[in-house]
């Protein structure tokens, strides 16, 4: 059984049955679940969640579907790791990472797809669907498959080759539509409309959006029950960032932490980035942007949760990343030479918004800082591979290896 007991409108609070509605019918505000604290305040100990499945699913009294009948594939309770050499190159003490690549389908999409899927289900849905800029599809595609529901992904057209083997090999109708990610949302989102189909990021957005707060769950659990004292986050649609902190808040809500005083700060990749350029100007509204950046898994130029991530970042006297594309692939080399983690683009965004922040001494050294890498690195491997050394190429003899290797250590030694 679930603890959800409505969907709320963020802006004028309106309550609403929890159906597969994602708009407030009075301000047209969004939608996002709203619980029964006080019987998930009884129910629900650090003994009981340790004692759960090792899987997103251990904190099934804070979400928004009956976990009894979950579409579980195995999603969450990803490592967290104390990223002690990246730190080190970084100038940060106490720096750990969130490895979300290892997840099913190697991103934390797995999350959202998960608890959406599983409360489509409910709802009567046979149809899986979404809007995606590739992380999604895969995600959805495999979690139809494993439901036993059809599935329909819309990506755009020009999508990396790797996501696109990564959404078909689960054999769902896949769509490419000639356009960016915002011309692919707005498609579905008329499509929704005429469908019976279960639109994840659409009409069953108020419970997609809840699974990426188990990103914050288990970050206080592998801390020992605590909240970090900052968060680097990428930003697309902003939902990741703002629900990572309401998982904080939800855990301080039912007394298994104390309340936090996280500090949340965002990473944007330059060529995608209006929450970014509205923090630096010092403005609450955002201005869409057309995306033209590598990090394509972040190139929402009209984010959904624009505001609420600009909110966010005043309110938690956080800051947010800029950087360029060059960055971003410095960024993901950085993180595999010093940690062994191969992330995609986003990934790289992060490292090297990390480093940014760092520098301007918006992190401090000692902060109990971490960072999300939030999708694997194969996916997105042609964005890295013109930076990376070439091997070595030699006969089958030690005179060859021995040629080879002492020339390429001679080049490799500084003037």
């Amino acid at each position: 059984m679930s603890f959800a007991k409505s969907l709320r409108c963020r802006e004028c609070h309106r309550e609403y049955p929890l159906a597969a509605i994602h708009v407030c019918e009075f301000c047209f505000g969004p939608l996002e679940a709203a619980y029964d604290y006080d019987a998930i305040r009884r129910n629900t100990t650090r003994e009981s969640i340790a004692s759960g499945p090792a899987s997103l699913w251990r904190y099934k009294n804070l979400l928004p579907c009956d976990a009894g009948a979950a579409v579980d594939i195995g999603a969450g309770f990803t490592p967290l790791i104390r990223a002690k050499n990246l730190g080190k190159a970084l100038g940060l003490n106490d720096l750990y990472i969130k490895n979300d690549t290892v997840n099913p389908t190697w991103s934390f999409k797995d999350r959202v797809v998960a608890v959406a899927s599983t409360r489509a289900r409910e709802l009567g849905y046979e149809k899986l669907a979404c809007a995606s800029t590739g992380n999604l599809a895969n995600s959805v595609s495999a979690h139809a498959a494993a439901a036993g529901m059809d599935a329909v992904v819309f990506i755009p057209h020009d999508l990396e080759a790797g996501k696109v083997l990564g959404s078909s090999i689960y054999g769902p109708t896949l769509v490419k539509v000639r356009g960016n990610y915002d011309a692919v949302n707005r498609l579905c989102a008329e499509l929704a409309g005429s469908y019976n189909w279960a639109f994840v990021n659409v009409n069953v957005r108020p419970y997609y959006s809840e699974g990426s707060k188990t990103l914050g769950f288990e970050v206080a659990e592998q801390l020992g029950w605590r909240a970090p004292d900052h968060c680097v986050v990428p930003i697309a649609s902003g939902s990741l960032f703002v629900k990572i902190r309401k998982g904080f808040d939800e855990l301080a809500k039912i007394g298994l932490i104390d309340p936090p005083r996280t500090r949340m700060s965002g990473a944007q990749a330059t060529g995608c980035s209006p929450v970014a350029v509205a923090w630096e100007e010092g403005s609450m509204n955002f201005r869409p942007q057309r995306p033209n950046t590598i990090a394509r898994s972040l190139a929402i130029g009209n984010p959904a949760d624009g505001y609420y991530s600009l909110v966010q970042l005043r309110d938690t006297n956080g800051a947010c990343g800029n950087v360029s594309d060059e960055e971003i692939v410095a960024g993901m080399t950085l993180l595999a030479e010093t940690e062994g983690i191969f992330g995609e683009t986003a990934a790289g965004v992060t490292v090297a918004s990390l480093k940014q922040l760092a520098e301007r001494g918006r992190i401090g050294p000692d902060e109990l800082t971490v960072a999300f890498i939030t999708g694997a690195g194969f996916k997105t491997a042609e964005a890295v591979a013109e930076a990376l050394k070439p091997p070595l190429e030699v006969d089958a003899s030690m005179e060859s290896f021995e040629q080879a290797y002492e020339a390429l250590q001679k080049a490799e030694v500084p003037a």
